[in-house]
């Protein structure tokens, strides 16, 4: 006679094709996205926009939890993050760069990742290459000390005398007007990238403002490469890679705004 304590447990019962299709493909992609769009996530730098702080095929951290709080009206970003956004569909429409194309099925807008300079309200403008918000001039030592020491500082060109630009590097973009001030309008943010040269960054001064609502997160940290070399030589005139040289340092680096914002009223 079996007694209670010697009894089999009950077997569970086999699963089925859509309980084995739930718990081995579906539940662990769920459980990313749900990670990735509403917690955090990673995403790699594309291209020289944003040297000196940010070098091509970098990956930074992307705390999303954030975004999702600021669109519902707690908090907000501040001056000095580094964004990464949608561009405006006007200008994805006219701007090469700013326009992609998924195996010719369908186009897209890709994310850019540049530093916010003005928020909604701010009074931006720009007089050979140095920003001015709200009628005080940025500190932007933080990036064109740089520029300078690699004798590529802007000061001549459209984008450096214009806080929008119709045209970029002598082409003609017309995505906005030549304005020497802009005030950013509501729900919006004018963005930058630190690169200073005459062709380093296609930003708000060629696309104008971004929404709010296109912005996917700000990059609070570098996380890869763990190494990078501790020098690099940039080409003033854009066409080759940057040279990286020198001994190798630590490339984890939390990514703070730069002094120059907080002296800013």
């Amino acid at each position: 006679m079996t007694t209670p304590e010697s009894a089999p447990a009950p077997s569970k019962p086999p699963q089925t094709a859509l309980q084995k299709l739930w718990k081995e493909i579906l539940e662990p992609i769920v459980f990313a996205v749900v990670i990735t769009q509403f917690v955090a996530t990673l995403v790699g730098v594309d291209g020289v926009s944003m040297m000196p702080n940010l070098r091509n095929g970098e990956r930074v951290f992307v705390p999303k939890y954030e975004t999702w709080l600021h669109k519902a009206g707690v908090g907000e970003f501040k001056r000095g993050d580094i964004l990464i956004f949608k561009p405006p569909r006007e200008a994805s429409a006219k701007i090469e760069n700013l326009n992609k194309s998924a195996f010719g099925l369908w186009s897209y807008r890709p994310f850019l990742i540049k530093r916010l300079i003005g928020l909604p309200g701010d009074r931006v403008s720009i007089r050979a290459g140095e920003v001015t918000v709200n009628g005080q001039q940025l500190d932007s030592s933080w990036t064109t000390a740089f520029w300078q020491a690699q004798g590529c500082w802007d000061t001549q060109s459209e984008v450096a005398n214009n806080v929008t630009s119709a045209s970029i590097a002598g082409q003609t973009v017309n995505v906005v007007p030549d304005r020497q001030e802009f005030t950013v309008p509501e729900g919006q943010y004018f963005v930058m990238g630190d690169n200073r040269t005459a062709t380093g960054s296609e930003d708000s001064r060629i696309m104008g403002a971004i929404a709010r609502r296109d912005v996917a997160g700000r990059a609070a940290a570098v996380v890869w490469p763990i190494m990078r070399k501790t020098n690099a030589k940039y080409d003033c005139n854009g066409y080759g890679q940057p040279e990286f040289s020198g001994p190798n340092e630590l490339n984890w680096r939390v990514l703070t705004r730069p002094a120059g914002f907080g002296q800013l009223k």
